[in-house]
């Protein structure tokens, strides 16, 4: 099967990351502006989530933070697992327990969190930062 360019695979992992940033921080700046922190830690407190206030500041900022940080692609592995996280947390604490329909998304935002923080190809900042070295992208042979 045809490899694709390098090129290629970077913008659509640019893509990816920029897509899924902007959804985490737009649900982050909910929490921190539409509800508040007062109003989301009250919807934690009533949803059963443990230490509701702080949850909610860690959600928000992690959220909005780690967002942001997907878009510009900095401390990647370190926003995609806090993103992870705060997906996970979602799952146990609210969704799990209402089926399929209700979980799929979170667990799919945790999975492409994890997924585009490991491997946020060559368009970052991370990658300006490491200098000349191969990106944390899969080695050519790899790709299939």
């Amino acid at each position: 099967m045809p490899q694709l360019p390098t090129a290629v695979r970077d913008l659509a992992l640019l893509l990816g990351r920029v897509v899924l940033g902007i959804v985490f921080v737009v649900h982050g700046l909910q929490k921190l502006t539409q509800w508040g922190i007062s109003g989301t830690a009250d919807s934690f407190a009533q949803m059963g989530i443990p230490a509701p206030g702080l949850s909610a500041w860690f959600a928000a900022l992690v959220e909005t933070l780690g967002g942001i940080a997907l878009i510009v692609g900095v401390a990647l592995p370190l926003a995609g697992t806090l993103l992870a996280v705060v997906m996970l947390g979602a799952l146990f604490f609210v969704h799990l327990s209402q089926g399929f329909s209700e979980y799929e998304y979170v667990l799919v935002l945790a999975a492409a969190s994890l997924a585009l923080g490991f491997n946020g190809g060559n368009y970052s900042v991370d990658r300006l930062l490491r200098g000349s070295g191969r990106s944390n992208a899969a080695p050519e042979s790899a790709n299939v």
